[in-house]
């Protein structure tokens, strides 16, 4: 084995590792995210979260393009794009008190096949037939993981199993959006989706605060959207005012990892986020996921890592 080969192995190494614990240190948002909606408005959450984000992101941005760079002439798309991603976020977010957190995680693996499915018609890029094969593979794990609540094992349907799709969906369109935004930057864009996270976030907190709605026997979700704001505990507010950083760490940490080493290896370990979901999941809410969703995360995991090292393969 040459040194050169040995030095590039040794990069995809540290490459593995660098998304790996970026994977981690997101789920830890998860966490502090479920962990809150018990008590906290997503509003009020979110808000926090992206007050944090907004600071850490300007100061990054002034330091390497210069804080100008913020007035891009492509506004209007990055104000669309947060917006997407507002619905995107809130609806993941609004699943979390209702749902497992390891299936919450599953099912927004999904994003991948969305993204293909609608490369088409969004930028005219054709997906192959093998990879629609995938992309019906990926809609089969969908379905085995709802398939107790359709067979009659779970007879009441809960609504709030279409949040993490719904959530899927518009993530994906986000991506393909990001795809016409190329020329500013990663930071650059997420200043404005933060900056939408909050204006949005702080204009629906207003509007339930004012309506004085009852909250009494509220789907746990939508109690979540509607609570209304309180001044909490300093360790409460200190948690999810961490999720600023730990957005900032992962988003590091990912970005280091697609720097090192080709895409498609990279991308494959984006799937451990199933690891760890389900290791919170069972280790702080006692949630042992059951045989059908295991059997619907392999068919969607399997599925985007076919797209993954298809892709890889054609170029």
């Amino acid at each position: 084995m040459t040194t050169e080969t040995v030095a590039a192995s040794r990069t995809r190494l540290w490459a593995a590792i660098s998304l790996i614990a970026g994977v981690l240190v997101f789920s830890l948002q998860d966490v502090i995210l479920k962990y809150s909606s018990k008590t906290y408005p997503l509003t009020e959450v979110v808000s926090i979260r992206s007050t944090v984000g907004l600071i850490i992101l300007l100061v990054f941005i002034h330091l390497s393009e210069g804080a100008r760079k913020i007035l891009s002439p492509r506004l209007g798309l990055l104000t669309v794009r947060g917006l997407i991603l507002l619905v995107a976020y809130g609806t993941y977010y609004m699943a979390l008190p209702a749902m497992p957190l390891a299936q919450v995680v599953a099912l927004f693996f999904m994003a991948p096949i969305f993204i293909t499915a609608l490369a088409y018609p969004m930028l005219g890029e054709k997906a192959e037939a093998t990879h629609w094969v995938a992309i019906l593979a990926g809609f089969l794990g969908v379905i085995v993981t709802y398939w107790p609540r359709f067979n009659g094992d779970a007879p009441d349907f809960d609504w709030a199993l279409l949040l993490p799709l719904a959530a899927t969906v518009t993530y994906a369109l986000s991506q393909l959006l990001a795809r016409k935004l190329n020329e500013d930057s990663a930071a650059v864009q997420g200043f404005h989706q933060n900056l939408m996270f909050l204006a949005g976030a702080l204009v629906l907190g207003v509007i339930f605060s004012l309506g004085h709605f009852d909250h009494a026997g509220l789907h746990p979700s939508l109690a979540f959207l509607m609570r209304d704001w309180i001044a909490g505990s300093w360790n409460d507010l200190l948690l999810l005012a961490a999720t600023g950083p730990i957005a900032a760490l992962g988003t590091v940490l990912l970005s280091q990892a697609y720097r090192m080493a080709e895409a498609n290896f990279v991308a494959s370990f984006e799937y451990t986020g199933l690891v760890w979901g389900a290791g919170w999941g069972y280790l702080l809410w006692d949630e042992v996921p059951d045989a059908y969703m295991y059997a619907g995360a392999a068919l969607i995991v399997g599925a985007g890592l076919y797209m993954l090292f298809a892709g890889r393969r054609a170029r």
